[in-house]
């Protein structure tokens, strides 16, 4: 019995906080390994969102994945019961800054003791949410990747985490069919949002200086590096506000960056072209509008 894992994720269930498109996408992608994952959201319209999202979808993954087993969805509009006797509970409400320290204080009050606190914030770093946290060693940042099918997850200290903390996700996300990696320093972007948003910046440059168009960008990107796609064609399905609310982000933190790539962004919005979601983005070869998950 010694080569057995000390933990199973049908042991303790694991919650996420903000039923919305990424708080769905998470709770999917927990819910991928036979456990019970709570997922809460004071809004019962938002919670039939995401339960018909997932009813679709977690079949789905536990075709494509490898050892995958399905697990339980609770939906949960309470939060004191979502997060009860849950060792992880995962944010994922919107990128307001109050509103996370708000749910950081609650669930530094409510949740167990031993229950690690994360964010999947990609725009705050943990460190910024723990003003009214009495315990901040347990609070972190784990930031997963989207679609679901992305197996990535990035851990990040908030600067006063435990290593234990830190450990103890490094050795069981992957019994959730996912691969962690450790950001050894706080990194607004985190490890490959960082590298990603400068491929994004200098693609968005290129075609903004008017050395090449988005089409023939995404074509070199699949000759030369055989990926599907390119960084046009990647942000048309993220969507092209989406895009442009991260290059603010980023401007605002580091002084000095180029302003062709928001200028171009936002003639693309102000023309109602936000991407796949609204049927035409840097493309208008999308058949239709997809259905929005909010």
């Amino acid at each position: 019995m010694t080569n057995q894992p000390k933990f199973y994720p049908s042991a303790r269930p694991t919650a996420v906080i903000g039923g919305g498109t990424l708080g769905s996408r998470i709770a999917l992608m927990l819910a991928g390994s036979g456990g019970e994952v709570r997922l809460y959201d004071p809004k019962a319209e938002q919670l039939d969102i995401a339960e018909r999202y997932i009813d679709v979808e977690l079949p789905k993954l536990v075709r494509a994945r490898a050892g995958a087993v399905a697990g339980r969805v609770v939906y949960a509009k309470d939060l004191e019961p979502a997060i009860a006797d849950t060792w992880m509970v995962v944010e994922a409400v919107p990128e307001r800054l109050d509103l996370k320290k708000t749910i950081f204080s609650n669930l530094d009050r409510l949740a167990p003791k031993d229950a690690i606190l994360a964010s999947n914030s990609s725009s705050y770093p943990s460190s910024q949410m723990i003003d009214h946290v009495l315990n901040p060693s347990r609070v972190v940042s784990t930031h997963y990747y989207m679609p679901p099918e992305e197996i990535a997850v990035e851990v990040m200290s908030c600067g006063r985490t435990s290593d234990a903390v830190v450990a103890e996700l490094m050795e069981r996300l992957p019994l959730y069919g996912l691969v962690p990696f450790h950001v050894r320093k706080e990194s607004v972007g985190f490890i490959f949002n960082r590298i990603w948003a400068a491929v994004k910046r200098e693609s968005l440059e290129v075609v903004e200086e008017g050395v090449s168009t988005p089409a023939e960008v995404d074509h070199i990107f699949e000759v030369l590096l055989g990926s599907r796609g390119g960084p046009f064609r990647l942000m048309d399905k993220v969507g092209l506000d989406v895009a442009l609310n991260i290059e603010e982000h980023y401007a605002a933190i580091r002084p000095g960056l180029p302003v062709g790539p928001r200028e171009l962004l936002r003639r693309y919005i102000n023309e109602g072209r936000l991407g796949l979601k609204s049927g035409k983005g840097f493309y208008t070869d999308y058949q239709q509008t997809p259905a929005a998950i909010s």
